[in-house]
């Protein structure tokens, strides 16, 4: 983990990021489909004042040409990337997925939030060579 001085980067909004989370997992439980959590997550950002994007879209350029976009599930006051999973445990792959999203974001911080298991599964990863989108 990135740490800046004794904190972690953005360590206060991840924080209330898998907070609000955790209140939504241990609200609905676990097998829903991961379109229930969003919406279930969009709510609690709400009433707890996070601020948040939906599907928010990030292009991907080769070379300078653009060749791709990506949808995260939520950017976290503009800062935090958080990809949202309801599967039964988060593997390499989700990891590489949001190690990617956070490579071409330029962002430094992303959440890999998992419903699917008994309880809340996350991951928070760094990107630690950020670039300016």
């Amino acid at each position: 983990m990135t740490v800046v001085g004794n904190k972690l980067i953005h360590g206060t909004l991840t924080e209330k990021t898998i907070g609000a989370a955790m209140e939504v997992h241990s609200v609905l439980g676990a097998g829903f489909l991961e379109s229930v959590y969003e919406e279930a997550l969009a709510i609690e950002f709400n009433i707890r004042k996070i601020p948040f994007e939906r599907q928010k879209n990030f292009k991907i350029s080769y070379k300078g040409i653009y060749a791709k976009e990506f949808i995260c599930d939520f950017l976290v006051d503009n800062l935090v990337i958080v990809e949202l999973k309801a599967i039964k445990g988060i593997t390499e792959i989700e990891q590489a997925q949001l190690l990617n999203y956070l490579k071409a974001s330029g962002l430094e911080v992303g959440l890999l939030l998992n419903f699917g298991a008994k309880s809340l599964e996350y991951k928070r990863m760094i990107y630690s060579n950020p670039r300016n989108p």
